[in-house]
């Protein structure tokens, strides 16, 4: 039996892309065939294809041009710098996509580096070990750094985050983390982190919520959350304590927000007038179980976040949530990247960008809540 007919497809497109690239068929910077002009010639589909060019993006072969296609790189290319993607969230959490863009933006602007795409790494499940995987493909590409978003909520995240970390510490490669940090707030790891004051935009949030009349509070957000998540808790008890309100530890709720009955019976119960999610998917999974159970925002509770993906302002009630600037984040990881592997004596360094706080219907005091009693600092 030849290998052809136990490669997959992917594999045999692979090869035969890079063994035109290797004699010479194909230049270095010409433009290699479309997706869709391979998977006719292969009789196969446009993932297929798209995988074999994943395949030689890695190895070093091509860089794919976003809008303008493949292109096989250039002798001079191969010496210019390269930095891994491992992001396992892209594609579940929305803040990553302009990240990534942000930072592809700044590539095509420079030219002096590439960016070695990991992709979405699938359901939560098998995404664990294949970051692991990706891991040690970027080990044996070499990468001159990695940029990180830590895993959160999966069980075995902080294990896994430390083994990956380590792995490229080993490696003398640098990391720089996106968005969150390894080690839960107020605790700092040993790496570059770029993304906003959390806590000061917890801080922000619930003041928006305090002038608004409200006095009953509540945080919400799911079990094993990031350490962006504590901050921004941190930052929610602040502006109670300096509105001189109290912040029970019953006040800040670990759970789904999918889960009809326990919304029912905090709302029942507890009687809250606001809640802060701790992110934009939170809320609108919260505004979800509170429709199934007959409560409407803002009439019978104000709701907030933070985020402000695409879809927060798309909603039936849209919703009030702090803007992160995700395309320049992803714009300063890039520098930061740059500046640590020029200096890799410098301490670690959180670089936090502005943002700003998106008020809209979520938390607009109705005729029913108009008699909510202001408070004053």
């Amino acid at each position: 039996m030849s290998s052809d007919l136990i490669q997959p497809k992917y594999r045999q497109i692979y090869d035969l892309l890079r063994d035109a690239i290797e004699s010479g068929r194909y230049l270095p910077g010409s433009r290699l065939p479309s997706e869709a002009d391979l998977a006719n010639q292969h009789e196969t589909s446009r993932i297929t294809v798209a995988r074999a060019f994943q395949e030689l993006h890695m190895k070093g072969y091509v860089e794919r041009r976003v809008g303008d296609g493949t292109y096989v790189r250039s002798a001079e290319a191969q010496q210019e710098l390269s930095f891994g993607l491992l992001i396992p969230d892209l594609g579940r959490t929305e803040i990553f996509e302009p990240i990534c863009s942000g930072m592809a933006q700044t590539q095509r602007a420079s030219r002096h580096f590439s960016l070695v795409w990991g992709g979405s790494l699938g359901p939560h499940s098998a995404s664990e070990i294949q970051a692991e995987n990706l891991c040690q493909r970027f080990l044996e590409l070499g990468v001159s750094g990695v940029f990180f978003a830590p895993f959160e909520i999966t069980k075995a995240r902080n294990e896994v985050n430390q083994r990956i970390v380590e792995a490229f510490d080993k490696a003398g490669i640098p990391v720089v983390l996106l968005d969150r940090d390894l080690e839960a707030y107020p605790r700092r790891s040993r790496y570059d982190l770029v993304g906003i004051d959390n806590r000061r935009a917890g801080y922000m949030l619930t003041q928006h919520l305090l002038e608004q009349g409200c006095t009953r509070i509540f945080f919400l957000a799911r079990p094993g959350s990031a350490s962006t998540v504590d901050a921004r808790i941190m930052g929610y008890r602040d502006a109670l304590f300096q509105y001189g309100l109290q912040c029970s530890v019953d006040d800040v709720k670990s759970m789904d927000p999918g889960d009809k009955e326990a919304i029912a019976t905090i709302m029942r119960h507890e009687k809250p007038q606001a809640i802060i999610c701790a992110n934009d998917v939170t809320a609108m999974r919260l505004m979800q179980s509170l429709a199934a159970n007959a409560y409407t925002v803002p009439d019978d509770l104000l709701v907030a976040s933070f985020d402000d993906v695409k879809h927060a302002e798309l909603l039936v009630v849209p919703l009030t949530t702090i803007h992160q600037p995700c395309m320049e984040i992803g714009a300063e990881a890039i520098a930061a990247m740059l500046e640590r592997v020029a200096r890799p004596e410098l301490p670690a360094r959180d670089i936090l960008l502005d943002f700003s706080l998106v008020s809209r219907m979520s938390t607009a005091r109705t005729n029913a809540s108009s008699s909510r009693k202001k408070i004053s600092r």
